[in-house]
């Protein structure tokens, strides 16, 4: 994802010159992809579960998705990674130790981060559960007088095994970071998944009239890699004449996840979108 709290901390400056960003902030935001969904069990594979609702979740799946909640609420990280295998993978090329270093970053950031998550569908897989989990996020960094609002919401896959969990699978993702009195509000136009090598519209329109307000805006793609947390990202902003922007992508040629990113800035407020993108095969 690139970084919705570096690009915004980037506009909040007097220059408008492309910034680099401290890779300290991108590996935080790295943890809010998996930080969403941390209370969980499911499988590594693309393919929703078809399997049981959340109503005939059994009592123990329930309560180790909790206990997992709580533990995130009141930042205990302790408590949270006791129900990560040490040989946990996500499907970004996070591991336990990346999981454990983003989440201690991002909550120095948010200090009052709200966690939500609940049962989509699951199964039993062995000796542990296959579950498909929407995890919804809020929280606020106030930084020099200024507030940034974080919302977000993902869908994944887990697997939960002996009271582990040692997979992870990001089926998509929503992130939102606002800043100023009166943010743009954003309708956002892009599929979930696409066919390797087709094309595809982006749309992040803005939804009050503009009047005579003059918006500036930048769209951006990025691979989804643990590397590209670390990396620092720039942009330079353009003038909008259409009310948001509309840009068309067209998918690389071989299955992929991809971060699609808008910025939109006007004077009384910026917003920042982050969607993923999966490239799967027919």
């Amino acid at each position: 994802m690139t970084n919705p709290l570096s690009l915004l901390q980037s506009r909040s400056r007097p220059s408008r010159q492309a910034t680099e960003t401290p890779s300290r902030e991108r590996s935080a935001i790295a943890a809010i992809i998996v930080g969403f969904t941390l209370w969980c069990a499911g499988g590594a594979t693309p393919t929703r579960v078809a399997a049981a609702t959340a109503q005939t979740a059994p009592p123990e799946l329930n309560r180790i998705l909790q206990d997992i909640d709580a533990a995130a609420n009141r930042q205990d990280i302790q408590g949270v990674m006791q129900f990560y295998s040490p040989t946990f993978v996500n499907s970004d090329g996070l591991d336990y130790e990346s999981l454990r270093q983003g989440l201690t970053q991002l909550w120095e950031r948010f200090p009052n981060l709200s966690y939500r998550t609940e049962i989509e569908s699951w199964e039993r897989d062995g000796n542990g559960f296959k579950v498909e989990t929407v995890t919804e996020i809020t929280g606020v960094e106030t930084q020099n007088d200024r507030d940034l609002r974080l919302t977000a919401t993902v869908r994944s896959q887990q697997h939960y095994s002996n009271q582990k969990i040692i997979r992870q699978n990001i089926l998509a993702e929503r992130n939102q970071i606002t800043t100023g009195e009166n943010p743009p509000t954003l309708q956002i136009n892009l599929p979930e998944e696409v066919r390797p090598g087709e094309r595809y519209n982006f749309d992040a329109i803005v939804v009050e009239p503009l009047r005579n307000d003059l918006i500036l805006g930048y769209a951006m793609e990025e691979p989804v890699r643990m590397t590209q947390y670390l990396m620092p990202s720039d942009l330079t902003l353009e003038p909008l004449a259409a009310g948001g922007l509309f840009k068309v992508g067209q998918a690389p040629s071989t299955e992929d996840n991809r971060w699609i990113s808008a910025i939109i800035v006007r004077k009384d407020g910026i917003t920042m979108v982050t969607h993923r993108l999966r490239i799967v095969a027919p």
